[in-house]
């Protein structure tokens, strides 16, 4: 039998178990098994037994043909505006290829901080945070910053088709994936789950500003933008770490291109009044999936985008169909009573301990729970008011716990493939595949919740 077999009967073997293991009191027989489907999929990705596209479509097969879902709650996160946002910006990634502007902006980057690999990952979290504050989307901005950063890797011959991808993609990629978990954590309004647990918490006696929340983060963020690409560049490194001809080559490429030409116009103005509408998206009432494909629609009769494009792009539906399900998997596992049940049986473990430890524990189990959850803002809606409550019970200060379990939302999104969905567009490159998120995500995870609840705890505990 073959190491693939193996894993794949170890895997299936443990899902039985749980499947037909006694249901925990407290829950009902359909949560339970519902959990056996989804962490027997997770376990097939984690030790790449099958692709996580494969996996999904097992998962919800089996979901359905055992009546634990009904064929209309099975397809019911196909339905969801923001999985088809996802798949949508990658399109619009081809269109600033396709243009020239993405290899414009490329040699741009190249030809300013060109000289290291690194300085490259630094540049591009930078642009993050400095714009995050306008986008309460890190989906959105991940459509922002994916485009650019896949133009430079070509231009810098780092492609998926011919294998090159680790000579610097690979690293970039993962390095603006790390970053976004960073921007979403420093700005109040840089994800859409943040806002909504300020309320919460405010429905609960605790009150945080716009001021007090950028306040608490930006010194454990400034200390993880400093170390998650050296971090990175050590367990991730790229195959190519100097490249000093590169800004020389840029320049060069830069004089050739010459003025913007008509399609990089067309692909500009189409692009920032894009992020314009999505900037106003809130105040104006507008949905940001129409917001796109109305973009992808311009870009079509520009000739920008081509049908023959959609055509190429068969990875957009692939990352539609698995993150549908998974997504789905992970709302009813909420609404079926898992994700509270789960919760409170931590909770309920912290009695007796003091308000360091409980604050400790309750952090920590917050962010592992992140493994159960596609979405953020599902996450924080599951179980922020409960370990809140749950802290301030046993002692912890209310704006420390509403505060940290907050941050933490952002800070877990690399945990897993699924944990935001933002990750899905830069898995979708090619550039990094699931298993490795699982591997590096979670070593960027531990690092981010490591600096959070030493550096960050003693900071917020000074200045607020």
């Amino acid at each position: 039998m073959s190491a693939l077999s193996i894993k794949r009967l170890l895997i299936f073997s443990l899902g039985l178990l749980i499947w037909f293991a006694p249901t925990p009191i407290g829950l009902t027989p359909q949560a339970w098994h519902l959990f056996a489907i989804f962490i027997t999929t997770i376990g097939f990705v984690i030790v790449d037994a099958l692709p996580i596209f494969v996996a999904s479509i097992i998962a919800l097969s089996i979901a359905v043909f055992t009546q634990t879902l009904t064929p209309k709650e099975a397809f019911s996160g196909f339905s969801e505006s923001f999985i088809l946002l996802i798949v949508v910006a990658f399109l619009l990634a081809k269109g600033v290829i396709n243009s020239g502007l993405g290899k414009r902006v490329a040699f741009m980057i190249i030809k300013r901080f060109g000289s290291s690999t690194l300085g490259l990952a630094y540049s591009t979290m930078l642009t993050d945070i400095l714009i995050a504050p306008a986008f309460p989307s890190n989906t959105a901005r991940s459509g922002i910053l994916f485009p650019i950063l896949n133009a430079l890797c070509i231009d810098s011959n780092s492609k998926v088709e011919d294998g090159t991808h680790k000579k610097i993609g690979s690293f970039l990629m993962f390095s603006s994936m790390a970053g976004l978990t960073l921007s979403s954590s420093l700005w109040l309004t840089a994800m859409a789950a943040n806002p909504t647990g300020v309320a919460i918490a405010k429905k609960m006696g605790v009150n945080i500003d716009y001021g007090m929340w950028v306040l608490g983060a930006i010194f454990p963020v400034l200390v993880l933008f400093i170390l998650i690409p050296l971090v990175l560049y050590i367990i991730f490194p790229p195959q190519i770490k100097k490249t000093p001809n590169a800004p020389i080559i840029a320049k060069r490429e830069l004089e050739k291109m010459g003025k913007f030409s008509k399609n990089e116009w067309i692909m500009s103005i189409i692009f920032i009044s894009i992020l314009f509408l999505w900037i106003m998206s809130e105040a104006w009432g507008l949905d940001k999936t129409i917001v796109a494909l109305f973009g992808l629609a311009m870009l079509m009769v520009s000739n920008i985008f081509t049908l023959n494009n959609l055509k190429e792009e068969g990875g957009a539906l692939e990352i539609l169909v698995w993150f549908a399900i998974l997504y789905t998997l992970s709302v009813y596992l909420g609404k079926f009573g898992f994700m509270a049940w789960l919760g409170e049986i931590i909770a309920g473990g912290v009695g007796g301990q003091s308000w360091q430890m409980v604050y400790l524990i309750l952090v920590v189990a917050y962010v592992l729970i992140h493994y159960f959850f596609v979405s953020q803002t599902a996450h924080m809606l599951a179980l922020f008011s409960i370990f809140l409550e749950v802290g301030i019970r046993f002692g912890v200060d209310g704006e420390l716990m509403a505060l940290m379990l907050l941050y933490a939302t952002n800070f877990n999104a690399i945990l897993t493939p699924q944990g935001s969905s933002a990750n899905v567009i830069y898995i979708g490159s090619g550039y990094i595949t699931p298993n490795e998120v699982y591997k590096f995500g979670g070593i960027i995870t531990l690092l981010n919740t490591f600096i959070f609840l030493t550096i960050g705890t003693v900071w917020i505990l000074w200045v607020i």
